[in-house]
């Protein structure tokens, strides 16, 4: 099952294509992947809401049925709430399944729901990231929303401090989900979209071998 975030939710529109477009590239190689094992392929899009569910089956023509979804697909809201989809995904998922959640993981309060579904199934989250979310452009002004209290804050770009203050917040933010998610237990790959999806994916599952031996 791929559970895709179609909101790649960031401060930067730019930045958030960029994540979209590599979530979707992601999803494609796994549901290839899938079809050379001769495994099912179902897929979530969601966003704070679900918004699009296709139940497993196999087949090639299912699986160009889901590629052409995710890359076509507009989503109707810019939200993320993980904890939502994981819970859609244990609803509709009653057998053990692969699952693989592709997000930036800019949400909140989702890991109790990723501990209970890991329980049951085998899931694998794909943190990803873009060099431009962690800098500031050298000029404008910006208005940053905190997820925890849903606050906006304004940022004047043209001043030092203030662009090196905010790389250092979103680096931090970035190595607590990291180390949330290991700590929860859950199966991390780490994916920058400046670097080769397919060569990511394959440098974790080389780990991952290695480390299940």
């Amino acid at each position: 099952m791929l559970l895709v975030d179609m909101s790649a939710s960031n401060s930067f529109g730019t930045t958030r294509n960029i994540k979209k477009e590599t979530a979707a590239e992601i999803a494609s190689i796994l549901a290839f992947n899938a079809v050379k094992n001769n495994d099912k392929v179902g897929l979530i899009l969601f966003t704070d809401k679900v918004e699009k569910y296709i139940p497993p089956k196999k087949g090639s023509a299912h699986v160009w049925r889901v590629i052409k979804e995710i890359f076509a697909f507009e989503p109707e809201h810019i939200g993320t709430d993980i904890k939502n989809a994981v819970s859609y995904f244990g609803r509709v998922s009653r057998k053990k399944t692969t699952a693989f959640l592709i997000s930036d993981f800019l949400s909140t309060d989702y890991l109790h729901q990723l501990k209970v579904a890991s329980k049951k199934h085998e899931l694998i989250s794909i943190l990803l990231s873009d060099p431009g979310e962690f800098h500031l452009p050298e000029a404008g002004i910006f208005y940053i929303k905190d997820l925890e209290s849903g606050k906006l804050f304004c940022l004047d770009a043209s001043d030092d401090k203030t662009r090196k203050d905010f790389e250092v917040i979103k680096k931090k933010e970035y190595a607590k989900t990291l180390d949330a998610l290991k700590s929860a237990d859950i199966d991390c790959a780490e994916i920058n979209t400046s670097s080769e999806a397919a060569e990511s994916l394959m440098k974790y599952f080389r780990y991952r071998e290695k480390r299940i031996r």
